[in-house]
């Protein structure tokens, strides 16, 4: 053997030994497009080695030129492939860490939307509530809300009962404006004091009987002009004459279902002959129930006892207390307590399931208190044909034909923001902001419409809100006995006009109902049961990806002007309610709306969510910096190295 072929053959041997310290990619762990994605490694591998094999044999015979030695150090770039197409194709995929980006993604997206849909007046209420939440969160026990003893505050108008309220539940529950006659309904609200929890219930103003109509709508500050255009004037009278006796059937009603009744009265402005009627029917009516008698807005602990001496005639002890400060609240909720009896801890209290919330919304007078009381079977709101009759968010529990537990909510009709504040009533913003956390705080939404009313620009903003919100939705048409000459092909024609004008709730069912005669109203509880459970489905990451292959094979995404073309990765359900799918793509910018809205359309077609919107959120890969490139190219042994140690070998 000569000595060329001996130094040959050891070249050789020592090029093999080094030839198996280059590391071989890990083989990609998912994706969507395995066999392709294998086999580009497995092809560039064996270019690589082919390259080092012939670069070896040209420098033993000495015909490698210096040009070539400067692409020999880049060998591992030289299979002919654009670059940029290999690191798409060799995109390795580590599931697990797809997976908890994806959650980090939903979660900036979440914070981003609700920065941008934050309501009027929340961050006050969240600093206010934060500390107060906190603890009623660690003595709480999860007991059904029909379990809880109630205690119910009564008084003449404009005493404080809501601001009250607002401080025994912790937070701003309730309206509260220097101005009689803001609360209308029952509103009820969970509190913890000690061992005890229990359930608060706000009423409206007990009006005096011996007081003539002129006055108590002067009281209550009613008016027969605004909210009321388009209704004749006999109605108008009636409608107002009948105000004050549906609210005090609403306050008698939480009285009669209390375990502690609390008189609450107006220390500053003294005793008042509606204090003493009131006074007389609790203890002619409700003798038997523990009466707590309040003096509110005594701020100063030393004026407050004198302002309260004056109280004694009523028959009841006084007690100073102030609800805007919080002065004297500590020792009412200690003899409020001394009333209820003690729940104990048995088999029978179950931990309460997960209640969905349904809220119902729209503009106002088109029937959202009538569904409710169709519903619940009672009356359990006022309903009147004065526009903005209902102003809290009222909250009741319904439990459907099929055992399902539901939270109804009752909102106030929202009107245009510029109609709201050119009205300059501070109630009706109050009342509007209450109804848009309603939304936030339910699972699915009914948007009430008038079956005679055209859908307006404000329906199409209230829908958008609940969208945006990313709530379930129905559309409940009220009043569908007011459509004359109605036949077979009236509820098709009907839902197209609808489909036309609310686009963005095209995937919303629609539901026909008439609350005054209780025609169809059990249709909306089914509705939403089907809304909620396709609201908190989840689908398979097996099954999410096959609908997205199929999707892409069916068309894939357009080319740009540069031949470039975007390529799905990977694709997860990162979250429910609303279902939200994270989909890992090359590049964001070459996947257009008009793709996105046809990959919403393919996951509705072939998975369902009928419903409930939908979120598509697009995360481009992230291009490694040059500093980690660098630093994997060093543990990869870069090619130039080896051309040096062949270099010495030969």
């Amino acid at each position: 053997m000569s000595i060329l072929d001996s130094s040959c053959s050891s070249s050789l041997s020592k090029t093999l030994s080094l030839l198996s310290h280059i590391p071989r990619p890990p083989p990609p762990r998912f994706s969507l497009y395995t066999s392709s994605h294998t086999l580009s490694l497995s092809t560039a591998h064996q270019r690589c080695t082919v390259s080092l094999l012939r670069s070896l044999s040209r420098l033993r015979t000495g015909e490698i030129s210096s040009a070539e030695e400067e692409d020999f150090d880049e060998i591992e770039d030289s299979d002919g492939v654009d670059d940029e197409e290999i690191d798409d194709e060799n995109f390795e995929i580590d599931v697990e860490k797809l997976e908890e980006e994806a959650k980090l993604v939903v979660r900036e997206f979440s914070d981003s939307l609700s920065r941008e849909l934050r309501i009027d007046d929340e961050t006050t209420d969240q600093k206010q509530t934060r500390g107060r939440k906190r603890r009623q969160k660690s003595a709480t026990r999860n007991i059904p809300d029909n379990l809880l003893q109630k205690v119910a505050i009564v008084g003449r108008p404009n005493v404080g009962k809501s601001a009250l309220f607002n401080r025994l539940v912790g937070g701003n529950k309730a309206i509260v404006v220097d101005e009689p006659g803001v609360t209308r309904d029952r509103l009820y609200g969970r509190s913890v004091w000690g061992v005890y929890e229990f359930m608060v219930v706000d009423t409206g103003g007990v009006l005096s009987i011996a007081k003539s109509q002129t006055d108590v709508m002067e009281e209550l500050a009613i008016t027969t002009t605004i909210g009321m255009e388009g209704i004749p004037l006999t109605t108008r009278e009636a409608a107002v004459a009948r105000m004050p006796s549906m609210i005090e059937k609403q306050a008698i009603v939480a009285v009669e279902e209390a375990s502690v009744v609390l008189f609450l009265v107006d220390g500053q402005a003294g005793l008042t002959a509606a204090d003493v009627e009131i006074a007389d029917w609790l203890r002619k009516h409700y003798s038997y129930k523990c009466v707590i008698l309040a003096v509110n807005k005594c701020e100063s602990p030393r004026k407050g006892f004198m302002q309260a001496s004056e109280f004694w005639s009523l028959g009841f002890q006084p007690m100073p207390i102030s609800a805007l400060t919080g002065t004297g609240t500590g020792e009412l909720l200690d003899l409020v307590c001394a009333g209820l009896r003690k729940i104990e801890d048995s088999e029978d209290l179950v931990d309460e399931n997960y209640v969905p919330a349904i809220a119902i919304v729209g503009r106002p007078n088109v029937g959202k208190s009538s569904i409710l009381n169709a519903l619940v079977g009672e009356d359990r709101t006022i309903v009147s044909p004065i526009s903005g009759t209902t102003r809290d968010a009222i909250d009741t529990e319904f439990t459907g034909p099929d055992g399902q537990k539901f939270r109804l909510i009752d909102t106030a009709g929202i009107r245009k923001r510029a109609s709201v504040a050119s009205s300059g009533s501070t109630t009706e913003a109050l009342s509007v902001n209450r109804a848009f956390r309603a939304v936030r705080r339910s699972d699915v939404v009914a948007l009430v419409i008038e079956a005679m009313a055209c859908i307006t620009e404000q329906d199409w903003r209230i829908a958008e809100r609940i969208e945006r919100e990313g709530k379930g939705c129905l559309i409940v048409v009220n009043k569908w006995d007011t459509i004359p000459n109605k036949n077979q092909e009236t509820a098709t024609h009907y839902e197209q006009d609808v489909r036309e004008k609310l686009r963005n709730l095209g995937w919303a069912p629609i539901v026909y109902a008439t609350a005054i005669a209780g025609h169809s109203v059990e249709n909306i509880i089914v509705a939403a049961s089907i809304v909620e459970k396709e609201r908190s489905r989840r689908l398979s990451t097996a099954i999410l990806n096959q609908v997205v292959r199929e999707a892409v094979a069916f068309k894939s995404p357009p080319r740009t002007r540069g031949g470039k073309r975007g390529r799905v990765y990977y694709c997860t359900q990162a979250a429910i309610r609303p279902p939200t799918f994270v989909f890992f793509i090359n590049d964001a910018k070459l996947f257009p709306e008009t793709y996105r809205r046809y990959m919403e359309k393919q996951l509705r077609t072939d998975a369902g969510f009928a419903g409930t919107p939908i979120r598509l959120l697009w995360r481009s890969r992230k291009r490694m910096a040059k500093d980690d490139r660098s630093a994997a190219r060093k543990q990869e042994k870069p090619a130039s190295e080896v051309k040096k140690k062949l270099a010495k070998a030969l």
